[in-house]
């Protein structure tokens, strides 16, 4: 697995959504010592911009994560956008309502095989990011087994949902072996009221040795820090995760 450390742009989608906003971005995440991004979350600017400000501050990009719409709809847009800013890991950030179904499912895997198929004749991996309700069961069987059985999808696999789902993540992460592409790390605690809460990795309580032995073992390519929500500034969230693995091996 790369070691180095990447930032998944949702933690600080709230300072991506203007070029300005971005470059200022780039550069405090390069001043923490982050050295790859997933894009997602940020604003409607060029892809031109974008790969000139990644060149600059020298941020490699390993994934993104775009809308269903967008997909089924401005799938061309999506493949260029890709290829200029050079990123050849293309996420699906979230999956609508209308297809967490055992029929809806169905139709998504039909419709995001086409997708995931023209994406693959241009260079381009298509991932499918999961939540929790995909460990929802019907009739006995995940929502996300059936992706698994009925797709030759990558993943981009987050560990806290996975928790959060009661799933063991290092043992998920094995039994998907090498179809997991990304990793995005963030943790899950407790807090005094005992409600499940969002933490900067390794602040919480997911057992990280044993996910990373995973990550290793299954041959994964990259790993993102993401925190959805932060108690504080977002960058300072980034900055404790960055240096909590630093102590792990990741760079």
């Amino acid at each position: 697995m790369d070691n180095r450390i990447g930032a998944q742009l949702y933690t600080v989608r709230d300072y991506t959504k203007t070029a300005e906003d971005l470059e200022n971005t780039f550069a405090k995440l390069k001043e923490i010592g982050y050295k790859t991004v997933q894009l997602s979350g940020i604003g409607d600017i060029p892809a031109e911009k974008i790969r000139e400000l990644l060149e600059k501050y020298e941020l490699e990009p390993i994934c993104t994560h775009r809308n269903c719409d967008e997909y089924l709809e401005k799938l061309d847009f999506i493949i260029d956008f890709h290829k200029i800013i050079g990123c050849k890991i293309a996420g699906l950030g979230y999956l609508p309502n209308d297809y967490r179904t055992t029929e809806g499912i169905e139709e998504f895997i039909k419709k995001f095989s086409v997708v995931s198929k023209k994406l693959a004749e241009n260079g381009i991996s298509f991932a499918y990011h999961n939540h929790a309700f995909e460990f929802v069961k019907y009739n006995g069987k995940y929502l996300m087994d059936i992706i698994l059985e009925k797709t030759d999808f990558n993943l981009i696999l987050d560990v806290y949902w996975l928790t959060y789902a009661g799933i063991n993540p290092a043992k998920f992460i094995c039994k998907v072996g090498k179809r997991v592409q990304v990793i995005h790390f963030k943790d899950l605690a407790i807090n005094n009221e005992g409600k499940v809460i969002m933490t900067e990795v390794m602040e919480g309580n997911i057992e990280w040795d044993e996910v990373i032995s995973a990550c290793e073992e299954a041959g994964c390519l990259a790993a993102m820090v993401e925190q959805d929500t932060c108690k504080g500034d977002p960058f300072e969230s980034m900055k404790i995760s960055y240096n909590n693995l630093l102590a792990k091996g990741f760079m």
